[in-house]
């Protein structure tokens, strides 16, 4: 008889266990409930700005502010589904919306080409408008003529609006500055935007034009207290789990005090208890236990850091590079001089512009707050005062993401030699 292969066995074990999950994507942050508790001033504020479209009245730009995990985004998700199938049921058929996550969706062209996507703008030969290609002045009068073919009220989400402007400053407010300026040239249709920032800072950076028509409106997410994040896991609880799998109050409680520590964000709570129970999963466990809590806390840590470590730009990349590099040759205790020293080093062998000290100071204020490296700040008497920087995560971590990462590759060797 043929000996069975060991996924074989992996699989049969796992078809063997309690089955936990009824619906896991309930437990995901793109998950837009029937139900969205601890909201209702948020969501009847979006609603009473967007209730104008059932009449075909042009609406005002709104901008949602508020940490991540605050709820802004399932919030307007949820106001624009209630909005088009109010629009359905009355007959208005020329409601229409698009939504575009703005950080995986990051230039001008590929914007102008989603909202093209979402209302079956095409070229006029009838074919898509292709991936690139196009000037962006004229994809952007394809949409404006398919816009103005019929009159449509067309309602955009831009969600993490803010990395737009981050990427690029002036291409940033160009996109931004095209989509709220495009109502001046149609005829027949109206575009509104609803803008969607983590950065509470953000409109510090936009162009005064920009932000007199996008910022038309704005609405603020506080964060959550862990009386709310308590129960919004009960209420997920109830969509995630099958009746015979046992998540019990001690399991919320613990989940909900660790995602409050984290400024009350609902989507580090889902996370965590997501991926505690298919942690219990794997096990062909019943009970999701708190012991599963702290190992799933873990996990998502270790994938946090290495997922901010990578999309940081390459000027935070080379002050971190560098405060790894002093570490790495036993120095404990770094200051900000030696940093910028290293720094400056780094940044020559990366054949990056040289920022000055103070930016650099500035770039290793942004670490800290990232909880990737540590800073005290320590008077040097009659000389001033200076910052005492420490690694916040493990070296070996560091090492690891950098031999990931093509342009940083070689550097990490020569690092790891010295």
């Amino acid at each position: 008889m043929a000996k069975q292969p060991k996924l074989n066995k992996l699989f049969d074990k796992f078809l063997e266990g309690q089955a936990i999950f009824k619906d896991r994507d309930s437990l995901r942050p793109t998950y837009v409930p029937d139900e969205i508790p601890f909201r209702d001033s948020q969501m009847n504020r979006i609603g009473s700005i967007l209730a104008p479209a059932l009449r075909g009245a042009p609406i005002s730009n709104i901008l949602c502010y508020g940490k991540t995990g605050t709820g802004k985004t399932v919030v307007s998700k949820y106001v624009l589904q209630m909005l088009m199938r109010k629009g359905a049921e009355s007959n208005i058929s020329n409601l229409t919306s698009a939504y575009v996550n703005c950080r995986i969706v990051s230039t001008n062209y590929r914007v102008l080409k989603s909202l093209c996507a979402a209302i079956d703008a095409k070229m006029s030969d009838g074919s898509e408008v292709p991936f690139t290609g196009l000037p962006t002045d004229e994809i952007r009068s394809i949409l404006m003529q398919k816009l103005d073919s019929e009159p449509t009220i067309f309602v955009v989400v831009l969600d993490e609006v803010d990395s737009l402007v981050k990427r690029d400053v002036n291409q940033g407010n160009d996109i931004l500055y095209g989509l709220t300026r495009m109502n001046s040239d149609l005829e027949n249709s109206r575009i509104s935007i609803i803008g969607i920032s983590n950065d509470l800072k953000f409109k510090e950076v936009l162009d005064p034009r920009v932000l007199s028509t996008l910022g038309e409106e704005e609405v603020i997410f506080p964060p959550y207290n862990a009386v709310e994040l308590r129960g919004i896991l009960q209420q997920r609880v109830q969509l995630a789990f099958n009746e015979g799998a046992i998540v019990d109050e001690g399991v919320i409680n613990l989940v909900g005090a660790l995602a409050a520590q984290e400024h009350g964000d609902a989507r580090r709570a889902l996370d965590l208890l997501r991926t505690a129970g298919e942690l219990a999963e794997r096990r062909g466990e019943s009970q999701v236990t708190q012991e599963h809590v702290r190992e799933a806390q873990k996990f998502i840590e270790r994938d946090t850091i290495t997922e901010t470590v990578k999309t940081l730009p390459m000027q935070s990349k080379a002050v971190l590079i560098a405060v790894y590099a002093l570490t790495n040759t036993g120095s404990r205790d770094i200051f900000t001089g030696e940093c910028f020293n290293a720094y400056a080093e780094i940044a020559e062998k990366l054949s990056i512009d040289t920022l000055t000290q103070r930016r650099v100071g500035d770039l290793i204020s942004e670490l800290d707050m990232l909880g990737l490296i540590n800073t005290t700040v320590v008077s040097k008497g009659r000389y001033g005062r200076t910052k005492r920087i420490r690694l916040a995560i493990s070296k070996s971590h560091i090492a690891t993401i950098l031999k990931e990462d093509v342009r940083l590759s070689n550097l990490s060797k020569e690092i790891t030699r010295k």
